[in-house]
């Protein structure tokens, strides 16, 4: 007796012989929806973003004390900070080469005090010969060279930039006689002369003109 193929129809059968269709596969499981943003994010982004506008104004240390507080009121948004490091590294390099590298004659004065006070007085020279070129008739700059030159022990420039500070303003005379960084001149005949030279010597000078203090002699 020949065998008897199977048909088509048993071919589609399940493979349990049973004629039973299979179950369908399982569904994927649904994605669920990200978390919404907190109300405190958007905050934090707006005051990211007044830091960057700080950043390009190249204020900073504006642009540092924005971006702390970003850190610092609003340490849930992780996501944000490692963005805010990252402009924060960027200022505080940039801030720090400002501060080493004065700019304006205001800030050449005070680190000029500071590097006199510091005992640098080659520094000291570098930064108010600049102002001298800037404000040839800076009397305070004229009157720091001669103590940097003096408490360098180079008498003849001392005095002559102390002639020049007495000319514009004779307020300076009086401060040299009580000054203990021109000690060093008090036995030099032209030092000696220029504090008693006639205080009418110009008529015209500045009397009143601001001058920071150098916390070394207390003035």
């Amino acid at each position: 007796m020949a065998k008897q193929r199977p048909t088509s129809k048993s071919k589609a059968q399940g493979s349990d012989g049973r004629g039973d269709a299979l179950p369908p596969p399982p569904a994927h499981p649904s994605v669920p929806a990200p978390p919404p943003r907190r109300s405190t994010y958007i905050e934090a982004v707006a005051l990211y973003e007044r830091g960057l506008d700080a950043v390009q104004r190249h204020d900073y240390r504006g642009a540092i004390e924005l971006l702390e507080s970003v850190l610092r009121q609003y340490p849930e948004e992780r996501e944000l900070h490692e963005r805010v490091r990252l402009y924060l590294s960027i200022c505080q390099r940039q801030a720090t080469s400002r501060e080493a590298t004065p700019q304006t004659v205001e800030e050449r004065l005070y680190a000029s005090t500071l590097a006199i006070n510091g005992g640098k007085y080659d520094e000291a020279i570098s930064h108010l010969r600049l102002v001298r070129d800037e404000d040839p008739d800076n009397d305070h700059a004229l009157y720091m060279l001669a103590v940097a030159h003096a408490q360098r022990g180079e008498h003849a420039e001392a005095i002559a930039h102390l002639e020049r500070a007495i000319a514009l303003n004779p307020e300076n005379r009086a401060l040299a006689r009580r000054d203990p960084d021109l000690d060093a001149l008090r036995q030099d005949e032209s030092f000696r002369g220029t504090l008693d030279a006639a205080a009418s010597a110009n008529p015209a000078a500045r009397i009143d003109r601001r001058r920071p203090v150098r916390a070394k002699t207390g003035r």
